[in-house]
C-alpha cells in the first residue's frame, strides 16, 4: 500500500512544512545578521496561503527546476510539494537614519513563532511514524 493512502496528505503537508520553516529561518537569520547593515531591506517568506490552497485543490505555480538534471513534473498541479512560498519586503515602518529596515524585537518575535510551527509540525510527523511503527509491530 502506498504511504499516501496511509497518510492521506499529512505528511506531505507536514514535509513541505518543515521545509518551508527551515527557509524562512533561513531568512529571519539573515535579516538578523544584518541589522547593522546600512540600506538593508529584511526579507519574510510568505507561504501559509499557498499551502491552504494547495490543500483545498487550488492550482499551485509550476515547480522550479533548480538543476538541468531535474525531470518537470506534469498533471501534479495541485500537488502541496509544489509550493514554494513568495519572498516579500519586511522593512520596518520607521527605518533607522542608515535606512536600516530591520526591527529587532519583530525579526526576535518571527523566528520565536517559526521555530514552535518548526517543532510542532516535526513532533506531529514524529507521531505519524510512531503510529505506523506501532501497526507494524502489532501485525507480527
Amino acid at each position: 500500500m502506498p504511504i499516501d493512502k496511509i497518510f492521506g496528505t499529512t505528511v506531505d503537508l507536514l514535509a513541505k512544512s518543515i521545509d518551508l520553516r527551515s527557509r524562512s529561518h533561513t531568512m529571519i537569520s539573515a535579516n538578523l545578521a544584518n541589522v547593522e547593515t546600512p540600506n538593508y531591506t529584511p526579507t519574510a517568506l510568505s507561504f501559509e496561503n499557498e499551502l491552504k490552497g494547495a490543500l483545498k485543490g487550488k492550482k499551485v505555480g509550476t515547480p522550479a527546476i533548480t538543476h538541468p538534471k531535474h525531470i518537470p513534473l506534469k498533471g501534479q498541479s495541485n500537488s502541496i510539494q509544489q509550493v514554494q512560498g513568495t519572498v516579500i519586503d519586511t522593512s520596518s515602518l520607521s527605518p533607522g537614519k542608515d535606512y536600516n529596515g530591520v526591527d529587532l524585537e519583530t525579526e526576535m518575535s518571527r523566528m520565536a513563532e517559526n521555530q514552535i510551527m518548526y517543532n510542532a509540525s516535526i513532533q506531529i510527523l514524529s507521531k505519524q511514524f510512531n503510529e505506523i511503527k506501532s501497526a507494524i509491530r502489532e501485525n507480527k
